[in-house]
């Protein structure tokens, strides 16, 4: 399992999560800001205000193995 799948687990087990949390609770990514931040540009978690990430329908389908994350494009809404 990669480092952004156990990240996308816990958010989706635990629910919205900080970085600080997704630490706290066993993720092996040293940059979970980061890493959060990339996941939200590839539209599998959403930013629910600052510091504070959620997973997405996109970011569900991809964990339930019904999306292919290569197919995904960054999207950049600023």
């Amino acid at each position: 399992m990669s480092s952004d799948d156990r990240i996308l687990e816990l958010i989706r087990e635990h629910g919205n999560l900080t970085p600080q949390a997704i630490n706290e609770l066993g993720s092996p990514v040293p940059d979970h800001a980061s890493r959060c931040s990339k996941l939200v540009k590839f539209g599998l978690l959403t930013r629910i205000s600052r510091g504070l990430y959620g997973i997405t329908d996109d970011g569900l389908c991809y964990l339930d193995e019904e999306l292919d994350a290569s197919t995904l494009e960054p999207v950049d809404d600023e």
